[in-house]
């Protein structure tokens, strides 16, 4: 049956006042959904920016500090090898690229620069360095007792102490000069402490257990991993001094 005259007002009547309700919500929808779509990509670009970030700071800074460290581990060994009997320096002469190389297998198969102060611009090139400050660290090669204080970053910027916690009681450290190698052992692990405790690095760290001077040394990072809050602590004693053959044949605890 056909429509009468004023069904069809009545229907035409409707469409027209609910047509302009239904446009101003489909404009409303329209606007939220351009929003929640804008919000969702700034989400994601945020997300790579971040995922950049930690590729840059955990994996792309270990490759330049690496190449940096490197460098310089050459530059020391080349002094080493032209460096005459006669030259007239001590045998700490700190070459400014580095004074020796670090040996410890628990923590790491290849060797460590280590190189004078502790500050950002010398360990993010990939080396360890011993302290200046707070607390002055005792130079093995001086010969007199202390404590060869230690650090290095736990993550970016090579790592070379990622491994520190791998580091147990009775494993030995080894230090390597020109002329030298200063064989420790370790004896104390202290695997939480506050980032300023200071005493750690004393000439006689009493944290670790000891009361009389001797020849020490202390390996400081920090912790947790990916961490800067606090700090790791390795402590070692000098047991042996050997001194370097023609060969620079190892010893055996690193054999």
């Amino acid at each position: 049956m056909a429509a009468t005259t004023d069904d069809t007002d009545h229907a035409e009547r409707t469409a027209a006042t609910e047509s302009p309700r239904r446009r101003a919500r489909r404009r409303g929808m329209g606007r939220i959904a351009m929003a929640v779509s804008v919000f969702g990509e700034l989400l994601i670009t945020a997300g790579l920016v971040l995922g950049l970030f930690v590729v840059y700071s955990l994996w792309w800074t270990n490759v330049l500090a690496d190449r940096a460290a490197d460098k310089q581990a050459d530059q020391v060994r080349d002094i080493w090898a032209h460096q005459e009997e006669s030259s007239g320096r001590p045998a700490e002469y700190d070459s400014k690229n580095g004074i020796g190389f670090l040996h410890v297998p628990a923590m790491s198969k290849g060797e460590i620069l280590v190189e004078k102060g502790t500050t950002s611009k010398i360990l993010n090139d990939g080396v360890a360095g011993y302290y200046t400050d707070p607390v002055k660290a005792a130079l093995p090669t001086s010969g007199k007792k202390g404590n060869f204080s230690l650090a290095a970053h736990r993550d970016g910027h090579g790592a070379k102490f990622h491994n520190i916690h791998k580091i147990e009681k009775g494993d030995p450290i080894v230090f390597e000069t020109k002329d030298k190698w200063y064989v420790y052992k370790v004896y104390a692990v202290l695997p939480e402490t506050s980032k300023y405790n200071v005493k750690v690095l004393s000439a006689v760290p009493k944290e670790s257990g000891k009361t009389k001077a001797g020849h020490y040394i202390t390996l400081t990072t920090c912790t947790p991993v990916y961490t800067s809050r606090d700090r790791y602590v390795v402590w070692g004693e000098l047991e042996r001094v050997e001194k370097v053959d023609e060969e620079r044949t190892l010893p055996e605890e690193l054999r």
